[in-house]
């Protein structure tokens, strides 16, 4: 018979092996639960390392085909409101310094005096008070002469072009020498406009017109490049020209060669070397390469105009002329202007410099002339185009306050006068306004 000790003990014992149990079951639990968790973030880790990769694939795929690409609205979680504080943050921390560069918070507005066509450290972000009327002029009436290249018909061209004799192989010679040069010429002049000039002038008005001629020399490539479709010439062969004809290949070398600071990135002006230097470019940029390059061609396809011949393609170089022939005196305007502001520029040395420049280039040109015209075509010849080219070398020298060089050159195709007579651009631009709303055609008379 037990004791009251005795079972007590035997309570004890159960007890304690209850507890022993329950300690087992609860370790049992922990370790399952344990386990559980561990499962769930291999599940989510895997999870997750598929919608990384998923990620991924989308996002190659988006650059491959960006057309088709689909951003769903779970692909981000976004917190709008701690967006919104750290926007905040970030405004109120603001440091305006980098953004404005050397400008300084608070400074005086920018005053006439403190502008200048080279090295001016105003704000150019200030169109306004214009220093150069002139610049901002010259682009209200550019815009007024607004035009594109389908407004032109081309259908008789094409029928003349297409017709075994209705022209001469001179002058079919001359259109493609023409289309072959001026196609790509203006490509190059856009380039020496976006990539430099821009940056250099700086003077908002004047860059305010910059604009208008860089959209301008994309219209008149535009326009060689819808006369090329239009007649159906090769391509490769007129686009390619300038490569492979020595007397285009000659023009478009010299026009390289003496504007290649232009388009230099690490150009820069602000010594009395770099800042003769784009002097220097800028002659070579708008008085040699837009001023006697353009003429010899010019002069060819409007005369062919005049005979009622190749009239589309004639009409299209007639509106290009007179954008052309407003790109000349800006660029005049600006060389005269840099000439004033910088008169230790302009040494007797560099004067020659720039003579022999438009030598050449007239030199150039005349070349071209002989080239295009081994013989009388369009009532003229490559002896009348030497002198025309001669004369207008001289107008450039005297625009420029230069000395000319061929003395009693005159001009042997007074209708270019009739064409090119800036005072009569004012007329010109409120009766193209008119026509441009009415499709009306420029006349041959």
């Amino acid at each position: 018979m037990l004791s009251w000790d005795d079972y007590h003990n035997e309570e004890v014992l159960d007890t304690a092996a209850a507890a022993k149990a329950a300690a087992e079951q609860a370790a049992r639990e922990a370790a399952l639960e344990e386990a559980e968790r561990q499962a769930a973030l291999e599940h989510a880790a895997k999870l997750e390392a598929e919608r990384q990769q998923a990620a991924k694939v989308e996002a190659v795929q988006a650059v491959q085909q960006p057309t088709q690409q689909s951003v769903s609205s779970e692909t981000v979680a976004v917190d709008t409101d701690e967006m919104l504080e750290r926007a905040a943050e970030a405004v109120a921390n603001m440091d305006v310094a980098p953004g404005l560069e050397e400008l300084e918070m608070g400074a005086a507005r920018v005053s006439v005096d403190e502008k200048a066509m080279i090295n001016c450290r105003a704000d150019l972000n200030q169109l306004v008070p214009f220093k150069y009327d002139w610049a901002w002029q010259k682009y209200i009436d550019g815009c007024a002469n607004h035009w594109m290249p389908q407004e032109i018909n081309m259908t008789a061209d094409v029928a003349t072009w297409k017709s075994a004799d209705t022209l001469s192989e001179d002058e079919r010679r001359i259109v493609m020498r023409s289309l072959g040069y001026f196609s790509t010429a203006d490509s190059l002049v856009a380039n020496n406009l976006v990539l430099g000039i821009y940056r250099l002038i700086t003077n908002p008005e004047c860059r305010q017109y910059l604009l208008r001629q860089a959209f301008e020399e994309a219209i008149h490539t535009h326009a060689y490049q819808y006369c090329i479709e239009s007649l159906g010439m090769d391509e490769g062969e007129v686009f390619n020209m300038y490569r492979e004809i020595p007397s285009v290949a000659k023009k478009a070398a010299w026009s390289l060669s003496h504007t290649h600071s232009l388009s230099d990135p690490n150009f820069k002006t602000g010594t009395l070397e770099s800042d003769q230097t784009l002097l220097r470019n800028l002659i070579g940029f708008y008085a040699v390469t837009e001023g006697i390059f353009f003429y010899c061609g010019f002069t060819q396809i409007l005369s062919m105009g005049r005979r009622n011949k190749m009239t589309g393609v004639a009409e299209q170089f007639q509106y290009i002329l007179r954008d052309e022939s407003m790109h000349l005196n800006f660029g005049i305007d600006v060389i005269n202007q840099i000439k004033l502001e910088n008169p230790h520029l302009w040494t007797e040395s560099f004067q020659k410099e720039v003579i022999q420049m438009l030598v050449e280039g007239t030199q150039i040109e005349i070349e071209y002339a002989r080239d295009t015209m081994p013989r009388g075509v369009l009532g003229m010849n490559a002896a009348m185009m030497e002198e025309y080219l001669q004369f207008i070398c001289n107008r450039r020298l005297a625009q420029l306050g230069l000395p000319e060089q061929f003395p009693g050159a005159q001009n042997p195709f007074p209708w270019m006068s009739e064409i090119m007579d800036l005072r009569k651009e004012k007329n010109f631009f409120e009766t193209r306004v008119i026509e441009y709303q009415t499709g009306g055609a420029l006349s041959w008379d």
